[in-house]
């Protein structure tokens, strides 16, 4: 796929200096650009490199005035760093723009879809299922009875949706990832032995959410496993029974959020974090990689360590723990030379 720069001066609004027919079809660093390339300069340490590039074409800010020769197209914008990301928006929605439906597929006659869909080869559609407009699911696919399916989401190769689930409008769904499988739920008898508890509830996704690869949400016992608007899961990620996540929070990967613990809205959470279950976390909570978190947590806290206590708090802490040999010896001097008083 191939674009001039006249055609992407027009979708950027600005404007070119050079050749307005030359053509790109591939994306590059600034220092790695190529013949029939396209980059961009936001950062002014990187400027060296617009003299040496190979590119052709670079996006610059408007305020850019070369200090020697160039050989590359330059479309000046407002905003490079901005303006090369709508490049990007835009070069994401023309290649995954795909119709149609290939074969083999399965799609149950109770099921109904919208205008403008894509069913990749090896999907398959259950009963009642709905799926709205401008709807990507790739190939190898598995969307369960009676799924709900909101306008311009994507499922990406290998997604699988449970049965009863609810995914909003505008979301995407990486490969791997599982939507609505079994809580982990199991009660003991009097043998020692585990009887499986029926996880008769769902998930539902919200709208603008994004599910990282591999990630997997269990639906509730009850009610909904809830992920609210404009949630976005890192790959790896464990979500448990009934856990509800607020909008707007972002979580990295491999971690993993035990059964019924709510967490609120804005919260960033890192790598490798571990959350109890039945906790309460609050809105615009940070949570530094592979912290533990055992116990309720307020507004705003900003947490590290296992069990996490306060960021400020761990990082004196810390060092104290590097300088525990030091510590250790400097009070064995002590009780020696105490001893040798008495």
């Amino acid at each position: 796929m191939k674009f001039t720069a006249n055609q992407i001066a027009g979708i950027l609004e600005g404007d070119i200096v050079g050749n307005p027919d030359v053509e790109v079809s591939k994306l590059a660093k600034i220092e790695e650009g190529f013949e029939g390339s396209l980059t961009f300069l936001a950062n002014p340490k990187y400027t060296p490199y617009i003299y040496s590039t190979k590119a052709s074409i670079t996006i610059v800010g408007k305020d850019f005035e070369p200090e020697n020769d160039i050989t590359t197209t330059l479309i000046k914008v407002e905003d490079a760093y901005k303006s090369f990301s709508k490049l990007l928006e835009y070069y994401n929605q023309v290649k995954n723009n795909k119709v149609g439906i290939e074969q083999p597929v399965y799609v149950s006659e109770s099921a109904s879809y919208g205008e403008n869909v894509y069913l990749g080869a090896f999907t398959y559609i259950g009963d009642n299922v709905k799926i709205g407009d401008n709807v990507k699911i790739y190939p190898n696919s598995y969307i369960g009875d009676n799924v709900t399916i909101g306008d311009n989401t994507i499922l990406f190769s290998g997604a699988k949706i449970y049965s009863e689930c609810i995914i909003g409008n505008h979301c995407v769904i990486n490969s791997g990832a599982i939507i609505g499988a079994d809580g982990f739920g199991f009660a003991p008898n009097e043998k020692g032995e585990y009887t499986k508890v029926p996880q008769t509830g769902n998930v539902i996704l919200e709208d603008y959410v994004d599910i990282g690869a591999a990630t997997t949400i269990d639906r509730a016992t009850l009610g909904s496993t809830v992920i609210r608007r404009g949630v976005k899961l890192d790959n790896q990620i464990q979500v448990a029974h009934n856990v509800e996540i607020g909008k707007n929070t972002v979580i990295a990967a491999q971690s993993g959020i035990a059964g019924s613990t709510k967490i609120g809205e804005n919260c960033q959470i890192g790598g490798q974090v571990g959350i109890a279950g039945h906790l309460t976390i609050g809105n615009g909570v940070r949570v530094q990689a592979q912290s533990g978190i055992g116990r309720n947590i307020k507004d705003n806290e900003v947490l590290q360590g296992s069990p996490s206590f306060n960021y400020g708090d761990w990082n004196k802490s810390y060092v104290y723990f590097k300088n525990l040999p030091k510590i250790v010896k400097t009070i064995n001097n002590l009780e020696k030379k105490i001893n040798q008083d008495d």
